[in-house]
């Protein structure tokens, strides 16, 4: 049996024994708590910033609330995105494989997820903001162009970002009960799927010349920078009162902010960077990000 087979066997051993129903598991009619934050209040963009400071209590806590809509509203769109490829990639294949019935539960995974965010965006009272238009069309491209080594490493910076996130916060008293159960839940099954992604992405690797990897890391350098500027959608910030332009220029800027990116990516740059998926060319997208530690 190949070490892939193997693989998905354990993961779909895994995904039998631990795996939740969010309409079941969460309580959806338990009352927010009024004070309590959605992200933890250094975690927010602005923290640290002027305009942060002028912010009022309420202020600070409403923002965390749109700022979690926005990023659940993007984990939606990350999450269509990769059903959609592994959906593409699975076509054909034989479906007696364990590898194609842990992707085929891995799908059914995203869709509960998807599902699960979009309640989550519901009950929080916030719109769902989802990517900018930009954003929005190059992930149209990706859907039919994505391949190989970059295809994973998109998807791994989209999940090992927001899990990095969501470990923190899960376990921060602070932060709303019923966003720390949807962080749980999501964590957990997360775990399977970035372990499926590192593997292939490797394997991947292993088959690409000099001139597909140079391509691959370019395609990844872009992803990066589309995915760290996808997370909060300016339209947050007019939610407590602020310019939306205005204060996206300082959250960008806010040197505590993107540190708290570098954070939230550590460990996938450290695996790309590990798999020959960082540098040349695409190191100016890197930069942007703010995915980098010391950029």
């Amino acid at each position: 049996m190949s070490d892939r087979e193997k693989t998905a066997q354990r993961l779909l051993g895994s995904s039998a024994r631990r795996w939740y129903d969010p309409e079941i598991d969460i309580d959806w009619d338990a009352p927010l708590l009024p004070d309590a934050y959605c992200i933890p209040p250094h975690r927010v963009s602005l923290y640290g910033t002027d305009l942060w400071d002028r912010l009022d209590e309420r202020q600070r806590v409403d923002l965390s609330r749109h700022e979690a809509a926005s990023m659940a509203s993007s984990g939606v769109w990350f999450e269509i995105i990769l059903m959609r490829v592994l959906c593409r990639h699975l076509a054909g294949l034989d479906p007696t494989t364990a590898h194609v019935q842990y992707g085929l539960t891995e799908i059914a995974d995203e869709c509960r997820h998807s599902v699960m965010f979009g309640r989550a965006i519901e009950r929080l009272g916030a719109p769902s903001y989802g990517p900018q238009r930009l954003p929005r069309l190059l992930s149209g491209v990706m859907v039919h162009t994505a391949r190989g080594p970059s295809m994973y490493a998109g998807i791994l910076l989209a999940e090992e970002i927001l899990d990095r996130m969501q470990r923190e916060a899960m376990a921060d008293e602070r932060v709303q009960p019923l966003v720390r159960m949807i962080n749980r839940i999501h964590v957990l099954e997360e775990a399977r799927h970035v372990r499926f992604a590192r593997e292939e992405l490797l394997r991947a690797v292993a088959d690409c010349s000099p001139a597909a990897m140079a391509y691959h890391r370019a395609v990844t350098a872009h992803s990066a920078l589309v995915i760290s500027r996808s997370l909060i959608h300016p339209q947050v910030y007019a939610a407590v009162g602020l310019d939306p332009r205005r204060a996206r220029r300082v959250a960008l800027g806010n040197p505590h902010y993107q540190r708290t990116l570098a954070w939230a990516a550590e460990r996938v740059v450290a695996f790309l960077r590990d798999a020959g998926l960082m540098g040349r060319p695409g190191r100016r997208y890197w930069r942007r990000s703010y995915l980098l530690s010391g950029h």
